[in-house]
């Protein structure tokens, strides 16, 4: 069934996507930039989301049972397992990989400082003076459209009847070669953990929110292993970027990006 709309969307339509119906806007809100910092904070009267998104991303939805049972800490301690065996002859060796001429070789990485699954990252807390996540959504939903990451010509808004956002990401059935079981899990895990929102899915991006991110080396550190193990090709492999300085630029970031070829 349609669902109440707020007050003051564009011109649009209800797009059926599986046994559920989404509203698309027509076209990009001309007034994008006014118009999504209500739309977070209406969600919990709506029971909406919304979502930068290209519309050749809607598919069928992810039925939410299927993100309910993932045992997060299982599945990552058993991925992270398998990946520490692939990867770990690389690390422990600094010969330089070959490059073709003119390239500079890629620089080594070192992976994980971990043995072993060392846990999630803890949970950061609210502080008086930090963003709230929707206004942690609304500046990265601007910042977006300010550097013409997404044509405006290619994004609608779209409106997805669900409680969080991670749920919006199943429900749009969008996932780009990501395992979306396990990334919707991340999703629910990083909002109750760090503030994060999925804001934008463009193609095969997929752009977050972060109201709280992480302050300390040792939080960045575990942090940046999740974000290894949700399988995103430009976390450490391309660019290839060492383990460290991935995990360093994680302090104090409000917004992940995730691709997947």
């Amino acid at each position: 069934m349609p669902f109440t709309l707020p007050d003051g969307l564009p011109p649009g339509r209800f797009v059926p996507c599986g046994p559920v119906r989404l509203w698309v806007s027509a076209a990009f809100p001309e007034d994008a930039e006014g118009l999504w910092p209500r739309l977070p904070a209406e969600a919990a009267a709506h029971g909406l989301v919304p979502l930068l998104c290209r519309p050749d991303t809607l598919r069928s939805p992810l039925d939410p049972d299927r993100v309910a049972a993932v045992r997060l800490e299982d599945e990552l301690a058993a991925d992270f397992a398998e990946y520490r065996r692939r990867r770990l002859p690389f690390w422990t060796d600094p010969t330089p990989v070959p490059a073709p001429e003119g390239i500079e070789p890629w620089p080594h990485d070192p992976g994980p400082p971990f043995k072993q699954w060392p846990g999630l990252a803890p949970r950061m807390p609210d502080t008086p003076a930090g963003r709230t996540p929707e206004e942690a959504a609304s500046f990265l939903f601007a910042e977006l459209i300010r550097t013409g990451r997404p044509r405006r010509e290619d994004c609608r808004l779209v409106l997805v009847p669900a409680r969080r956002s991670g749920d919006a990401l199943a429900l749009t059935g969008w996932s780009a070669e990501a395992p979306l079981p396990l990334l919707c899990a991340l999703a629910h895990s990083w909002e109750d953990r760090f503030g994060a929102r999925v804001v934008a899915v463009l193609g095969s991006e997929l752009h977050l929110s972060v109201a709280r991110p992480p302050v300390t080396a040792d939080q960045a550190e575990l942090l940046a292993l999740e974000h290894v193990l949700s399988t995103a090709d430009n976390i450490v492999d391309d660019p290839p970027t060492p383990f460290p300085e991935y995990a360093a630029n994680l302090l104090d970031r409000p917004s992940w990006s995730f691709w997947w070829d």
